[in-house]
């Protein structure tokens, strides 16, 4: 699993990462409210363990905000706040569980099994828009001026990360990971194939919206307005 900590104690989220490395996780880092919800909303993660108190913007408004834009990556919401209330805020605000700190090690690795045992689906079934698109994550289906294609599964993940992270720029390692997976074995030109592929029904449907390649980098979705 890739795992994305968002924790403040820096001597705590080096103890973590190597531990979860032993456990051979991927995992990222960063020790900032505003910076892990820049992370947070690319939704390249598999599970993210958020600390609730953090400097800039706080673990539970970085939780609403991912949950109010459709991001379902598991969270495990950690604090040394533990009264019952404090639970229930944190759950209510879509944690899927919640640790109190100091916690031991083995538990928490027992609860990241246990999340990974849950079936993921990678979207919530939704009706998506950019610009003159429009996309049916449930469907699979693509519009625009009342015309439509039919995606392929991994033609509608691909489409759907960028949508949701409108003129934002991917990296290919941001994409590789959401869609196939931190462990998948994928050759890097398939990527290419899939972005062509998409390229193609952009033109055939004469949209206004284009992916645009970032040099050294990766790809962004963009728009423009006619006028």
């Amino acid at each position: 699993m890739h795992i994305l900590i968002i924790e403040d104690d820096k001597e705590l989220c080096e103890a973590l990462r190597l531990q979860l490395h032993t456990g051979n996780h991927t995992v990222s880092v960063c020790h900032t409210g505003s910076e892990a919800l820049y992370f947070a909303m690319s939704g390249a993660y598999d599970l993210i363990l958020l600390d609730r108190m953090l400097p800039e913007i706080d673990g539970l408004s970085i939780l609403r905000s991912i949950r109010q834009n459709h991001i379902a990556t598991p969270v495990i919401l950690t604090t040394a706040l533990g009264s019952v209330g404090d639970k229930i805020d944190g759950l209510d605000c879509g944690a899927d569980d919640y640790l109190v700190k100091p916690y031991d090690t083995k538990e928490l690795l027992a609860r990241i099994r246990a999340l990974s045992r849950r079936p993921q689906n990678f979207s919530i079934p939704d009706k998506l828009s950019f610009f003159d698109l429009q996309f049916d994550t449930d469907t699979r289906i693509l519009s625009c001026q009342n015309q439509q294609r039919q995606l392929s599964r991994r033609e509608a993940f691909l489409l759907e990360f960028f949508i949701r992270n409108p003129e934002k720029t991917l990296t290919r390692e941001q994409i590789f990971s959401r869609i196939w997976g931190p462990d998948g074995t994928v050759e890097d030109g398939n990527l290419d194939t899939y972005i062509y592929f998409l390229r193609k029904h952009l033109r055939n449907l004469k949209s206004t919206a284009s992916i645009e390649t970032i040099h050294g980098v990766g790809y962004r979705l963009e728009g423009k307005h006619v006028s």
